[in-house]
């Protein structure tokens, strides 16, 4: 346990001293390449974030005025009817468009229930299977300028309601 601990600390500085030394090595400037890079991620930001800002304060608007609540008791029957535990439905919803806004949704579920209960696992083996679609693709689609998805929102559904499916169906066999 201890050299996957050393592992784990040393990582991250010996990447970078291969990375210093790798560049110098081919006689590139490292930090002019840095700081143009930087400068670069920094007006990606620029341009993303008026959808960020409009990403957020739609989720706060969610959440706030009751619609994800409401929009949970009309999924409710469907999720008794597969035998999904309607406690976990808001946080499925909710992941679909924040990290944060579900990891907050977590955080409550497992106050309530506690992280060994059937729900609190579910929503943990959940969270690692499924993505916040909405968020990545209006981040990352914006960030590279591209407006025509095809495929990809209802390809990326249809993989995430599949790894929540994997995550039900895995947690049932595991905690019954």
């Amino acid at each position: 346990m201890k050299i996957v601990t050393l592992i784990s600390d040393l990582i991250m500085p010996l990447t970078i001293i291969y990375i210093l030394s790798y560049g110098y090595s081919k006689k590139i400037n490292v930090y002019e390449t840095f700081i143009e890079g930087a400068n670069d991620g920094f007006k990606t930001v620029l341009e993303i974030l008026p959808t960020l800002i409009g990403l957020m304060m739609a989720i706060g608007i969610l959440r706030g005025s009751g619609a994800l609540n409401l929009l949970s008791l009309l999924c409710e029957p469907f999720a008794n009817l597969i035998g999904f535990p309607k406690e976990a439905v808001p946080i499925t919803l909710m992941r679909l468009v924040s990290s944060s806004a579900s990891t907050g949704i977590l955080l409550d579920l497992f106050k309530t229930y506690g992280p060994d209960s059937f729900v609190g696992r579910f929503v943990s083996v959940m969270m690692s299977c499924t993505e916040t679609v909405f968020y990545t693709m209006s981040v990352y689609f914006l960030s590279v300028k591209i407006t025509k998805t095809r495929y990809t929102l209802s390809g990326a559904l249809i993989a995430n309601f599949a790894g929540v499916f994997a995550a039900l169906l895995l947690s049932k066999y595991l905690w019954g």
